[in-house]
């Protein structure tokens, strides 16, 4: 009688490349250190909050108050893709972010265990291999040989016309986010969900899921999370509500304001169409 045994594959750090930077993503990094993916982007929003600098602004493409004094920032970039419904349903936007070695160095400063430092230090050696293949890669190319440096050139015209299509075709978009972000007043839930042309249950979902709202236990009202309140995304409301019988109900209503809804518009749905 043989007896056969499951042999757990340890967790491995992955690291990729954008524009000849090295990046980690909140979900791969949540999945290596056996963390919910909630509770490593609520980390790197207490550290947004603290120092706003640090992240990409996904409508500007440059970190909001941003000086020279700091030279390596941002180190966080908001992103979204879209997941598979398990109801079968139309694809959930699903929000991460990415983030330099400087990022992940910052927000692992929180991690703490007996595995804790040696996987941070699996996860520091994985960005340092794909930087020194980045450095190899751009030092075989040869300046003196002119077809090399045709073939270069090309290359740079090629991406600097992709990028200029890319531009005009989001201009109209974000005038129209532009205009939506000066605009006084807030929005219900469902109307927001309305102007992002999406189902209201899906922007319930989404926000829930990546740390706008939440519900107090026994609670019936969603609220939202101090993140969100205190950089005016989202803000509360007190309203009475006169019941049937004549009697008087006040309701707390989270909203999503204008500035929040410009936001949300970059995250949830391609710019507004």
């Amino acid at each position: 009688m043989s007896t056969s045994l499951a042999i757990e594959t340890p967790p491995q750090p992955v690291v990729f490349e954008s524009e000849g930077e090295v990046f980690a993503s909140s979900r791969d990094v949540a999945a290596f250190f056996g963390k919910n993916h909630r509770d490593v982007t609520r980390a790197i929003d207490n550290l947004i909050e603290q120092e706003p600098a640090l992240v990409r602004d996904p409508l500007q493409g440059a970190a909001p108050g941003h000086t020279g004094a700091y030279d390596r920032l941002p180190i966080f970039a908001q992103t979204v893709h879209e997941r598979e419904n398990p109801s079968g349903g139309a694809p959930i936007p699903s929000w991460a972010f990415d983030m330099t070695r400087d990022g992940f160095t910052l927000l692992a400063m929180g991690f703490t265990g007996a595995k804790a430092l040696k996987w941070k230090l699996r996860y520091i050696a994985a960005f340092n291999a794909l930087e020194h293949d980045l450095r190899n890669r751009s030092s075989a190319i040869d300046l003196n040989d002119p077809a090399q440096l045709r073939a270069l050139l090309l290359s740079y015209n090629e991406k600097n016309e992709q990028l200029q299509e890319k531009v005009q075709a989001l201009l109209p978009a974000q005038e129209k986010l532009d205009r939506i972000a000066q605009a006084d007043g807030s929005f219900c839930i469902t109307n927001a969900a309305k102007l992002l042309q999406m189902r209201p249950k899906d922007l319930f979902l989404w926000l829930q899921e990546n740390g706008w709202i939440y519900k107090r236990p026994g609670g019936a009202s969603f609220l939202g999370y101090h993140s969100k309140t205190a950089t005016s995304l989202l803000e509360h409301r007190i309203t009475t509500v006169l019941r049937a019988d004549g009697s008087e109900k006040v309701t707390e209503q989270v909203r999503v304001t204008a500035k929040g809804l410009t936001k949300l518009a970059a995250l949830v749905k391609p710019p507004l169409q």
